[in-house]
């Protein structure tokens, strides 16, 4: 009866997402921008458990730099972003290699092909920051279609549905579930691999340590082990939203560390090249996300939610910091000849 009731609701999911899917592109461009406003506001204010959330890492972030009216208002413009990214999602239909420059600008993606020519291969980092889907998009239409991963759903009629409108500009959406295989074949043959790198995950996963805003996280490591094993140079990218529902697209310089980096350092370059943009405009990154979920022992400043625990202080205490099963390095490997 369960397994019933399951397969009903998932089914009531997918019409209720595919409803909105075929009437966003309806909307005009501004009238869809309103409404994604609109709904972001709406989420900030009966979202309690998650603006707490945002409101707690924005005070753990900046201390005393904004008044508790401001953090308030950030928090809540953060919902407006990420409301305009889903919203815009499903409004992507209206865009296609011809028209995207009308609603997307772009600033220093040149300077990117020369870094990365002339096998044009690199890894894409991204972030939890202004509208991140149509990044994906703008990238492929921009020349750099890439291997990509993305959060499952546990409905998998939802993951078709999503994994279509990501991969309409040429991308190739691959299963998290032994991602990072797919993606080192795919730079072993000169390609391109994109994913977030501010993604935090549980110890037990393969991660690594870093300084962010002056506290330590625990972050994925594969865009650090990708890098370390091909030696492609990592390319941060942001998406900065504009007035009016438009955007712009911006290639920080290349993160290319000496041989003999360790995973930590390429994390943290990475890193690096994009908190100096959250600090001059925080409200795009997803405060809502619970960015220090773990914490080192008695570590002071850190938001309430974060929870203290020993195998990040081992993880932190290595000297390469990351946390890979061999196997996995010797399948990569033998998988990719």
């Amino acid at each position: 009866m369960r397994r019933r009731w399951k397969q009903i609701r998932y089914r009531l999911e997918w019409l209720a997402v595919t409803l909105v899917r075929d009437f966003v592109p309806l909307l005009s461009r501004e009238t869809c921008f309103r409404f994604a406003v609109q709904a972001g506001r709406l989420a900030a204010r009966f979202d309690a458990r998650g603006r707490a959330v945002a409101i707690s890492n924005l005070e753990a972030a900046f201390g005393d730099d904004f008044s508790a009216a401001r953090r308030e208002e950030i928090a809540r413009e953060s919902y407006e972003h990420f409301a305009r990214g889903m919203l815009d999602l499903f409004w992507s239909p209206r865009l296609n290699e011809h028209n995207f420059t009308q609603y997307i600008e772009q600033e220093n993606v040149d300077r990117a092909r020369d870094e990365i020519a002339p096998s044009g291969s690199c890894i894409v980092g991204t972030f939890h920051y202004g509208n991140f889907e149509w990044l994906g998009l703008a990238s492929g239409w921009l020349g750099f279609p890439s291997a990509i991963t993305t959060q499952e759903f546990k409905n998998p009629l939802l993951t078709d549905l999503f994994r279509k409108l990501r991969e309409r500009s040429g991308h190739r959406v691959v299963e998290r579930e032994g991602a990072i295989i797919r993606l080192y074949k795919v730079l072993r043959k000169k390609g391109r691999a994109a994913l977030l790198v501010d993604t935090t995950l549980p110890p037990h996963h393969p991660t690594v340590v870093i300084e962010c805003f002056g506290m330590k996280t625990i972050v994925t490591v594969a865009h650090a082990w990708l890098q370390e094993r091909t030696g492609v140079p990592i390319i941060p990218v942001h998406c900065e939203p504009l007035p009016h529902g438009r955007y712009k697209i911006v290639a920080h310089p290349k993160v290319q560390p000496p041989k003999g980096a360790t995973h930590q350092e390429i994390a943290q370059a990475c890193w690096d090249s994009m908190e100096p943009t959250i600090r001059k405009n925080p409200a795009p990154w997803l405060w809502m996300y619970k960015h220090w979920r773990y914490r080192p022992a008695e570590a002071k400043g850190y938001p309430p939610y974060a929870q203290e625990s020993p195998a990040f202080d081992q993880i932190a205490s290595r000297p390469d910091y990351a946390k890979l099963d061999r196997t996995l390095l010797v399948w990569s490997e033998s998988d990719a000849a």
